[in-house]
């Protein structure tokens, strides 16, 4: 902001350099990128992410059912998994052999995941298939897809400020060696005479 008050007020200033200026109008215009462009590349990357993500979620429930199956008997537990992510979601659910019917009409089974808190032979719980009957996951809801789609436009919006942001400060390194060369340039022709009888300095 000081190089916008100071783009206004010594613009016409004779000590006003004309790289003061150039960083004067660089800082302006980041800062209107900044304010204008990144929420609405924000905006239309949340959009059509959303509109892609619920596409999905259709295609998925056409595709996936839930259907009732059957617990045969209690699998006993996998060896210990080392994350600790994975192990603290499947410790919600118990490995069952389980028997159901796929939306076809066959009969199928085999070991699955039961969200049964203690389940016992002839325990009923609900499973997603295909069309098939093979076990899926279950569908993307319209609520975690808005979700996604919000982040993925603020992930946008952020990156859109932090290349802003990077450009910016390119310019003022560049703009700043130039100015320290111009300094050298101007020390090499005065530097021999300087403080000499005569020499004006």
């Amino acid at each position: 902001m000081r190089a916008l008050v100071g783009l206004w007020r010594w613009r016409l200033n004779p000590l006003c350099r004309k790289t003061d200026l150039v960083e004067a109008w660089v800082a302006f215009a980041a800062v209107l990128l900044i304010a204008v462009a990144a929420p609405l590349v924000g905006l239309a990357v949340g959009n059509l992410t959303r509109g892609s993500l619920l596409q999905s979620v259709r295609e998925q429930r056409e595709v996936r059912h839930e259907v009732p199956a059957t617990v045969i008997r209690k699998v006993s537990r996998p060896p210990i998994d080392p994350d600790p992510e994975t192990a603290s979601a499947r410790d919600k659910h118990y490995r069952v052999l389980a028997h159901w019917t796929a939306p076809d009409g066959t009969v199928r089974s085999g070991t699955v995941l039961a969200d049964l808190r203690s389940p016992d032979p002839g325990d009923q719980f609900r499973l997603w298939t295909d069309e098939r009957g093979q076990v899926v996951g279950r569908p993307l809801d319209d609520m975690t897809a808005s979700t996604h789609a919000a982040l993925a436009g603020l992930g946008a919006s952020v990156a859109v400020v932090g290349l802003v942001e990077g450009a910016r400060r390119l310019v003022v390194w560049r703009l700043v060696r130039r100015r320290y060369d111009r300094w050298d340039q101007a020390w090499d022709k005065a530097g021999p005479d300087w403080g000499r009888t005569g020499t004006g300095s």
